[in-house]
């Protein structure tokens, strides 16, 4: 599994971000394509503590353990899988002001690699850095292949 704390995989998602315009056309999904930038910035600031989202229930966080690992392992997301209320994206964004935050938001976590504590994910709790990595160039990964890149 590819990860953003890998420098070819990063350089690789940068460079798949750089390959999109303002013409951009999902392949599926709502999303346009500065909808879908701003979607991919929320989940990078989890890890960075720039967004604190509110802990499940008990019962919720014991549904989410049973997923955990589908949020970093090689097997790809299904289309349409449904979004946490605080990553969704209704209103319009500019592309380029999007484009700029998320690429920001990735260099500052690549610049976090070596960082050994992580805060833990609000919904399945601990992550290693690894996991992190791993589920960052996920979410990334599966956007871009939503706009053809």
């Amino acid at each position: 599994m590819k990860s953003l704390f890998v420098t070819d995989d990063y350089n690789e998602i940068l460079n798949r971000i750089n390959a999109l315009d303002e013409q951009s056309q999902p392949q599926w999904g709502k999303m346009d394509v500065a909808q879908m930038l701003a979607h991919c910035c929320e989940p990078l600031k989890v890890p960075l503590e720039k967004l604190t989202l509110k802990k499940p229930n008990a019962i919720m966080r014991l549904l989410f353990s049973f997923f955990k690992d589908s949020l970093y392992n090689d097997k790809p997301w299904k289309h349409g899988l449904p979004t946490s209320k605080e990553y969704k994206i209704v209103d319009n964004r500019i592309f380029l002001d999007e484009k700029n935050k998320l690429v920001e938001l990735i260099h500052e976590f690549y610049s976090k690699k070596g960082q050994d504590s992580w805060p833990p994910h609000p919904f399945c709790g601990h992550f290693t850095a690894e996991q992190w990595g791993k589920m960052q160039y996920k979410h990334l990964d599966h956007h871009l292949k939503q706009f053809g890149k």
